[in-house]
């Protein structure tokens, strides 16, 4: 059995920037994931400020490549508020706007930030494993074991470090660091993508609204460039449970005015 330094399990955000700071410090490493890429994932598509100051410690010209195709990346600058008695509070990332070389934040469909991440993989230092899983984890004198899954078989290697970066389910988590599931720390949430949407902020300011009885959760309106947006809906996954809250219903008849929000305007189709 062949014995390697590190391995990243799951090369989403988390796995692909941790492979981007080896990288940086030449530190050889393999990254696996079990899809192929370019692959979806399903997400508010929201990027913070906190994400972009993380990318820009990594490269600045990640975000800089975000601006240059903003077919695919709309620069968002605020938020927008909306208190259960529909009142708005717009809280912008900046009171000076122009000061940014580029936007403060973004959205953008999950495939397309993935995608333009795992573009950027630095192989002089990265070893990329695509439709690569990991299906077990064992400890063992100097190492820790990696039971591996790919279009050929099974098969072992022995690593000396294993990052988790292999989302809610993983299998590093489960066997090496096991945690009960708290519902209390998990949220249900629903969304989807609409068309032709209109009313949204001149900035693209992302909208979050809280609405009385989906309180402690909220709906939310993320608008892109191309008239689309992220449209969705989350609560606390023990108040969905404990209430028996069908989330599709609920976001349906949000949609529909059947709350005391009025947001039908926002939608075209």
């Amino acid at each position: 059995m062949k014995k390697a330094e590190i391995l990243i399990s799951g090369a989403g955000p988390a796995g692909i920037a941790t492979s981007l700071f080896l990288s940086k410090l030449k530190i050889p490493h393999t990254i696996i994931d079990k899809a192929s890429f370019p692959r979806d994932k399903i997400c508010g598509d929201a990027l913070s400020g906190k994400v972009v100051h993380i990318l820009n410690k990594i490269d600045p010209q990640i975000v800089a490549e975000f601006s240059k195709n903003s077919n695919q990346f709309t620069g968002s600058y605020g938020i927008c508020f909306f208190a259960p008695n529909g009142k708005k509070l717009e809280v912008p990332f900046s009171m000076k706007p122009d000061i940014f070389k580029n936007a403060p934040g973004f959205i953008t469909r999950r495939i397309n930030f993935d995608n333009l991440l795992f573009n950027r993989l630095d192989k002089n230092y990265a070893k990329v494993e695509e439709q690569t899983e990991l299906i077990n984890v064992e400890k063992e004198d100097g190492g820790i074991i990696a039971h591996l899954k790919n279009t050929t078989g099974n098969y072992q290697k022995k690593f000396k470090i294993i990052v988790g970066a292999d989302g809610d389910r993983s299998i590093v988590s489960k066997k090496l660091d096991p945690l009960k599931k708290n519902l209390s720390n998990y949220c249900a949430a629903l969304r989807a993508y609409y068309t032709g949407v209109k009313g949204t902020h001149e900035n693209n300011f992302i909208e979050l609204h809280f609405i009385k009885d989906l309180l402690p959760g909220y709906f939310w309106i993320f608008p892109m460039n191309d008239g689309s947006a992220n449209v969705g809906i989350g609560m606390l996954s023990e108040v969905v449970a404990r209430k028996k809250i069908n989330l599709r219903k609920k976001m349906d008849d949000i949609i529909d005015k059947k709350t005391q929000l009025v947001i039908k305007p926002l939608f075209g189709s």
